[in-house]
């Protein structure tokens, strides 16, 4: 976590530097300021900013990981995170409709009503696979 920590740090110095580098390529070819881009690569550097506080402070208080040790091995990490079943297609269909219902922001809004109650199945399907059948509890 550390390094990831740094890694955003440096990201974020990157992020602002690209910014006001944006914003003078931008009013020496076009003459004009535009803000929308100019401030759209500065909030990556405050979300970059965000992302690397967090992660410094967190790995203050937790201590050295076995991700940050040399010597970590997989199984010194935390044990079973949670159960997926791997041979689900229920996560595919719900990303695919989810995509086709942000789609729509792009196509037109006849998109969107086709997409929801196809990602809303999926995400029942989803939250529910484990219920019936064979596997049901």
């Amino acid at each position: 976590m550390k390094f990831n920590g740094n890694l955003f740090y440096v990201l974020t110095a990157f992020y602002f530097v690209d910014a006001v580098g944006y914003a003078i390529w931008w009013y020496n070819t076009n003459g004009g300021y535009e803000p929308i881009g100019t401030a759209a690569i500065a909030m990556l550097g405050f979300m970059s900013l965000f992302l690397a506080f967090y992660l410094k402070n967190t790995s203050k208080r937790q201590g050295v990981v076995p991700e940050d040790r040399q010597d970590g091995n997989i199984e010194d990490g935390e044990s079973e995170i949670g159960y997926f079943a791997p041979w689900s297609w229920w996560p595919f269909f719900l990303g695919l409709f989810g995509s086709i219902c942000f789609a729509a922001l792009a196509v037109g809004w006849w998109l969107f009503f086709i997409g929801f109650p196809l990602a809303l199945v999926a995400l029942i399907g989803f939250v529910f696979e484990r219920s019936r059948g064979l596997n049901a509890h």
